[in-house]
């Protein structure tokens, strides 16, 4: 084969596609390294808005008063078991009453005006049968 010599200049239809693919590279180049503009990553989290220390705090106390409480109730299932079930004492039970001090003060007076001395009646006078009319 038999070389052409082609001419140092190319001719404008040449140069105008050499451009086009030149652009067309460049652009295709340009969309592989582009990097995003909006930004979609989730924001900071800042953990003192997350973490509620105050709901914590009140949680533990609770379960705390809950563990107090179940404690409590083991220790006395357990001396019931040990006593087969008699009462621990049975003076340690007693009956409480309201208005106990109003009905003291009333059974008081009642009392003493049982206890007061007892007076002999006094003797009526006695009419003369004749003067009745």
């Amino acid at each position: 084969m038999q070389r052409v010599p082609r001419p140092a200049l190319l001719c404008g239809r040449d140069y105008l596609q050499h451009t086009w693919e030149k652009a067309y590279q460049d652009h295709r180049r340009k969309i592989q390294d582009a990097q995003p503009l909006v930004d979609t990553s989730a924001p900071l989290s800042l953990s003192h808005l997350h973490l509620k220390f105050k709901k914590l705090k009140l949680e533990e106390e609770r379960l705390a008063v809950i563990d107090r409480d179940n404690r409590l109730l083991l220790e006395r299932l357990s001396c019931i078991m040990r006593t087969r079930g008699q009462a621990e004492s049975r003076k340690s039970h007693t009956q409480k009453r309201t208005g106990l001090k109003k009905e003291g003060k009333e059974e008081a007076e009642v009392i003493s005006g049982r206890c007061q001395p007892v007076r002999e009646p006094q003797e009526e006078p006695q009419l003369e049968q004749g003067s009745q009319a």
